[in-house]
């Protein structure tokens, strides 16, 4: 797991440093700040920031972390959703990792009621990919518009180049602070200007502070500089008299009695070990407390009652394959923590639904239909830990990325796919053969061992937790020492929306 946690570090650093310490010093020697030390002005002295995302990209063409830095953080005491592109990353445009990025960042800013601040300093889309950006990113403007109506607020705070459709975010927004001289907002930069109209135009006549805080009205602020519209930003928060529609929680929570450094040894990194889900929830809980339900009903789902940071939690937490009985304690589990307003934590580790002949004549299908059932339709705040495998339809039924919890985070351990490398290749194999022998052609072993051991290679890289976290198949990937705080923070953030259950499920196939 520490393999694995520096690897992680590696890649954190890798986001922090954006388009490289030489870009940062040339943007040092304007007189700029970097984006996250924006954010540090921004929020309040020794509060906590729990990023989001902070892998986009990991893998593919582009830096990690995509150009943007996005987290929950404490402002006046209020939680908000933070954002700020990273002008040294090719100016901080938008390529599409960005867009889903930012996206995902929206929606927990609008289902958890948490008001948004953006620093803005961007192109706009990286126009050479403009074909996966252009319509999919008009949600962005769709999706201010929906948060103002909703009664979130939308604060931008700009501190340079806001162009083309990177000029609706502050224009959408329901404050806009601008920094003098620095600041500029236009749907068409000067160059454009000119091979549109012919026109000559000056940078701040056109977009400038001065002009739309005093004659076109697009902003509210001028700051003086970028503390001072931090500052600004801050007194915004301040003065929205925000108020948490959730419940308070029941105490600050005692620590858990057994110790979290120990949960580096409690999963394996080789997920064929099996571990206990018990002794994670006892690293994680208040005072380790873990009132279980039907312990000894469907023993390889955990199920029960706890408090985190004084708020009141129903657990579901792997064993292992999930088996008929635990499929439908779960769905029972589930109601009930529906029915007294109570958020449910789910921890997978899990190969999926068992198979076989018995168990289908048993009805695997109808009880996982019934707990895929409760999970998509219960109301409560859903929060998701990935601490082991994630396989099959037990990521659906465990409450993955596509259930919509509030809050998905997994461990450097976590792997993901549709079934294991070894039975995927053994499966492709098996049709393979079957195949030939209907058209009676003779297998060539070796090509078929050689495509064999590149299906099982591809599928055991594709299932990688860095590659799910690139993906966004969570909201990041933490230290499970972490666990506990982060699980803390993001509850907490839930809460400025009401918690209450549904009491609507679908059809229960009996």
């Amino acid at each position: 797991m520490l393999e694995r946690l520096e690897k992680l570090e590696d890649e954190q650093l890798k986001a922090r440093l954006g388009g490289g310490e030489k870009r940062i010093e040339r943007h040092h020697s304007r007189g700029r700040l970097m984006p996250r030390e924006r954010i540090e002005l921004l929020l309040d002295r020794d509060s906590p920031f729990l990023e989001i995302g902070a892998l986009c990209a990991y893998g593919s063409e582009y830096e990690v972390g995509a150009s943007q830095i996005n987290g929950i953080g404490v402002v006046e005491g209020v939680e908000c959703m933070i954002g700020a592109s990273d002008p040294t990353v090719r100016g901080g445009t938008s390529n599409p990792y960005t867009l889903r990025k930012n996206l995902r960042a929206q929606e927990i800013a609008m289902t958890n009621r948490l008001p948004a601040i953006g620093f803005v300093e961007s192109g706009g889309a990286d126009l050479p990919r403009q074909k996966e950006i252009f319509v999919p990113g008009g949600a962005n403007f769709r999706n201010l518009t929906r948060k103002s109506a909703a009664g979130i607020p939308t604060i931008a705070l700009v501190t340079g180049n806001s162009t083309a459709g990177g000029a609706y975010l502050p224009g959408m927004s329901d404050y806009t602070v601008m920094v003098r001289e620095q600041g500029l907002i236009f749907l068409g930069g000067p160059p454009l200007v000119k091979m549109a109209t012919g026109e000559e135009a000056e940078e701040e006549a056109l977009g400038g502070a001065e002009m739309h805080s005093r004659i076109s009205g697009v902003s509210e602020f001028i700051a003086a500089d970028e503390p001072d519209a931090a500052r600004i930003g801050r007194e915004i928060i301040r003065n929205l008299n925000w108020r948490k529609r959730g419940p308070e929680p029941r105490g600050t929570g005692a620590d858990p009695v057994h110790d979290p450094e120990e949960l580096l040894g409690v999963a394996s990194h080789d997920l064929r070990i099996p571990f206990d889900a018990r002794e994670v929830i006892a690293r994680v809980v208040d005072g380790s407390r873990f009132d279980e339900f039907k312990p000894a009903y469907g023993t390889q789902l955990v199920t029960g009652w706890a408090e985190l940071h004084g708020w009141p939690i129903a657990i579901l937490a792997n064993n292992g394959v999930i088996f008929n009985e635990d499929a439908e304690k779960a769905a029972h589990f589930i109601q009930l923590a529906d029915r007294v307003d109570t958020p449910l934590l789910f921890m997978q580790n899990t190969t999926g639904y068992i198979v076989g002949e018995d168990y289908e004549q048993r009805g695997i299908v109808k009880a996982g239909a019934k707990m895929i059932n409760a999970v998509a339709n219960a109301g409560v705040p859903k929060l998701t830990l990935m601490m082991g495998g994630s396989y099959g339809a037990g990521n659906y039924g465990m409450c993955g990325r596509s259930f919509e919890p509030r809050f998905i985070f997994s461990w450097p351990n976590h792997k993901t796919a549709v079934m294991g490398p070894k039975q995927l290749a053994g499966v492709m194999e098996i049709v393979m053969r079957a195949g030939a022998e209907r058209r009676g052609i003779e297998i060539d072993e070796e090509a078929l061992a050689a495509g064999t051991k590149a299906v099982e290679e591809q599928i055991e890289n594709e299932s990688d937790a860095f590659v799910a976290s690139g993906e966004l198949w969570d909201d990041g990937m933490i230290d499970p020492r972490d666990t506990r705080t982060v699980l803390g923070i993001a509850l907490s953030a839930a809460m400025n929306e009401v918690c209450e259950g549904s009491g609507r499920f679908g059809v229960f196939r009996m």
